[in-house]
Parts: C-alpha cells; sequence; structure tokens
C-alpha cells in the first residue's frame, strides 16, 4: 500500500472516529446514505401526492380529461358550504370525545397490565386482540351486532328502547365512538404499558419507604413517568380522529341525514361520488391543515416540543 492511500485511509478513519472526553472512543453519526431510501420513499408517496393535491384543489376534474384551473372557486364554495362547515366542527368533536374516552382506559388498562403477574400477560394478549382486525372488519362486526332489527338492540328494548341507535345524531355518534374506542384502546394501552415498564423501581422503593400509599406511587411517580407517552398517545388520537374514514362509511354513511358526515366522508362523497375531485382535493388539503395544526397545538401546549432525550444518540 503507498504512503499516499495509508494517509487517506487514515483521515478517514479519523473522521469516523471521535474521541470521548474521558478517551473512550465512539463511532460518529450516520452519514446522509443510510437516510436516502427513506427519504426517497418519502418523498415518492407522501410528499409528490400532497403536492399534486394542492395543484389539484385549483382545478375542476371530473375524472376524466384534463384539469381546467379555477382559481380559489373551489376554496370559495366550500367556505359557504354549511355541510362543510358543520363536518369540520363534527371530526374535532369525535375527535375529542375519543380522547376523553380513550385516554383513562388506555392509560390505567396499560399501567395494570405493565405488572409482572402471569395472569396480566395472558389477559393482556386476549384484550390486545382487536389491535389484529382491520378498521374494515371491525365496523362490519358492530355494524352487524348493532342492527336494529336483529343485533343486540332489538333484543333489548328496555336498554335501547327502539334499539334503532344509528337512526338519532345522539346514537350514531355514541356508536361512532364506542367502536372506535373499543378498536383503539389496546393499542394506546400498549403505549403506556411500555412507558410503564421502563420506570424505575427505585422510585416505586423511594415512594414507599415515603409511606405513600398504591394511589400516591400512581400520582406522584407513574403518572409524570408517563407524560411524554401520554402526549406521543394524545397526538396519535387528534390524528386517527380527524382522519377516519371507513368506520363512518360502514357504520352510518354519514347519517341519519348528515348528522355524521365528518370531513374525511365528505371529502370521500365530493371526489367519488359527485366526481368533482378539486372540490375533494381542497378538503383533503384542508382536513392536513387542520391536523396539523391540532398536533403543534397539543405538542406546543404540553411542553413536548421543549423535551430532551436522557439518552446518548450516536
Amino acid at each position: 500500500m503507498s504512503t499516499t492511500t495509508l494517509a487517506a485511509s487514515t483521515v478517514t478513519e479519523q473522521r469516523r472516529t471521535r474521541r470521548r472526553p474521558g478517551g473512550g472512543p465512539t463511532l460518529s453519526r450516520p452519514g446522509f446514505a443510510w437516510a436516502l431510501p427513506a427519504t426517497l420513499f418519502f418523498g415518492l408517496f407522501a410528499l409528490a401526492p400532497l403536492v399534486l393535491v394542492v395543484v389539484l384543489s385549483f382545478t375542476s376534474w371530473a375524472g376524466l380529461g384534463s384539469p381546467e384551473f379555477v382559481g380559489l372557486d373551489n376554496w370559495q364554495r366550500l367556505a359557504r358550504d354549511p355541510v362543510m362547515i358543520n363536518s369540520l366542527w363534527l371530526s374535532v368533536l369525535l375527535t375529542a370525545l375519543g380522547v376523553l374516552v380513550q385516554t383513562p382506559l388506555s392509560l390505567l388498562i396499560g399501567v395494570w397490565a405493565a405488572g409482572p403477574q402471569r395472569n396480566r400477560a395472558v389477559l393482556s394478549a386476549i384484550f390486545f386482540l382487536p389491535l389484529l382486525l382491520s378498521a374494515t372488519a371491525v365496523s362490519v362486526l358492530w355494524r352487524a351486532l348493532l342492527d336494529p332489527n336483529f343485533g343486540v338492540p332489538g333484543q333489548a328494548p328496555w336498554l335501547f328502547g327502539d334499539g334503532n341507535l344509528f337512526g338519532n345524531r345522539t346514537g350514531a355518534i355514541a356508536v361512532l365512538v364506542f367502536v372506535s374506542s373499543w378498536q383503539f384502546i389496546p393499542f394506546h394501552a400498549l403505549i403506556y404499558q411500555g412507558a410503564a415498564r421502563a420506570v424505575p423501581a427505585v422510585l416505586y422503593q423511594a415512594a414507599e419507604v415515603d409511606g405513600a400509599s398504591r394511589w400516591g406511587q400512581f400520582r406522584h411517580v407513574t403518572l409524570p413517568q408517563l407524560r411524554n407517552a401520554m402526549i406521543t398517545s394524545v397526538v396519535l388520537m387528534v390524528v386517527g380522529g380527524l382522519t377516519t374514514f371507513d368506520t363512518v362509511l360502514i357504520l352510518t354513511q354519514g347519517g341519519p341525514g348528515t348528522d355524521t358526515t365528518i370531513t374525511a366522508y365528505y371529502m370521500y362523497e365530493q371526489a367519488f361520488r359527485s366526481f368533482d375531485f378539486g372540490a375533494g382535493a381542497a378538503i383533503a388539503l384542508l382536513l392536513v391543515v387542520v391536523a396539523t395544526v391540532i398536533s403543534l397545538i397539543v405538542v406546543r401546549v404540553s411542553g413536548y416540543d421543549r423535551m430532551r432525550s436522557t439518552m446518548e444518540g450516536l
């Protein structure tokens, strides 16, 4: 090996390896080449479609021929559309109800499932079964179970009245919240379970020495340690709640009337039923903006954006 080649190899190795203040070697950060496949995938299947949706929102297109540029016409029509305005408020309402129902239940179940007992592991495995089912399968299942003629409500008039839970606004919204919670509480409970198992046992030992009860340990040790996991869970609930579609499509189809026509379902109606893809693209873009803004507000208010990891990365 020549002297030039050896020197170049030494410089490269020095760039790859750096020294800690204490003297031990540590690897340098991976280069951009490692992130290139994921970057290309994200750009091709996320950024490029988003750009196309932005362009399409300023056009009129029925699915055939070439899109015709119409400027802000789609946006102006949506701003005056009462169904569109109601769908936004309804999406926010369903999302808020989902957060209020799912957060405490998934938190308690996740903390309980983090225990070491074998029976908890078995029950947790059974409880997490809804995660194996798609939203479509879950919706079809509950649509059959809650059918006003042949389902459970028809067999228990003393509890459900006429049994038609889908025939009024309150009942339809309650069904949507219940079905979504039934499917996704196990997912969020799994997040809390992992976070609860990561809490150092020494904190509970110190609290027990100080005379803290089980409730005191949960309140002053467990909850503060699960703060970041809770914020992550809430952000996922917000994004999932605002973009849910298949559950509404199968369970209520936006009814009765337009009482459960959320924004994502209204986008589907405009684009694939009315063949107004320009308006559908505008609704989709608006939904992305609303979901992003609400998620950023949650992150900002909770202080999650100022969180610093306690682990030293490469």
